[in-house]
């Protein structure tokens, strides 16, 4: 059985974005979904003093491995003054020093949401242009605008909206 994991690219309790994700992962058929919480893997703020003195962290190298287990990612990505959560880029920076591909040339649909009526796009825009560079192979993305309007009861309400995302799904299924 194919196995993948889910990141919600934020450390809120509360993330709209690991809601979605989590949701999205659920829409697949015969697939392990590992969800991951960045909360679980503890890295100090990225520094190459750090990384010469100490070595690796216990949580990069832990997550590392989950990387390396896995045949795909959904990733959903918080929008923090546009750009990638302060967490997600920080265990982005480290995971690309243990190995420069950090996604593996594995299947990726990448996804973001905000309260707001862009729904993340511009750290979507960010990530889709970056990841291809550390071994990324995004089959799909999506921005979900106005989460709380458009997604109710845990699920997805807007028609077009949700057959697009049942679509970069089915693409995703295919590509693991």
């Amino acid at each position: 059985m194919k196995k993948i994991i889910t990141i919600g690219a934020s450390t809120s309790k509360d993330s709209i974005n690991k809601i979605f994700v989590e949701y999205t992962g659920g829409l697949l058929n015969n697939v392990e979904v590992l969800n991951i919480d960045l909360n679980n893997y503890e890295m100090p703020l990225f520094s190459v003093d750090v990384e010469a003195e100490e070595g690796f962290p216990k949580g990069a190298t832990e997550l590392n491995e989950v990387i390396d287990s896995v045949d795909g990612f959904i990733i959903s990505f918080a929008e923090h003054n546009g750009a990638y959560s302060a967490a997600f880029k920080n265990a982005f920076d480290w995971l690309s020093r243990i190995n420069g591909k950090v996604w593996r040339d594995k299947p990726m649909l990448l996804l973001a949401t905000s309260p707001g009526p862009r729904g993340g796009q511009s750290v979507l825009e960010i990530a889709t242009a970056r990841f291809p560079f550390n071994g990324g192979n995004i089959i799909g993305s999506m921005s979900l605008p106005s989460f709380l309007d458009n997604f109710k009861e845990g699920k997805l309400v807007e028609e077009d909206l949700k057959s697009n995302l049942l679509k970069l799904v089915g693409d995703f299924q295919k590509a693991i």
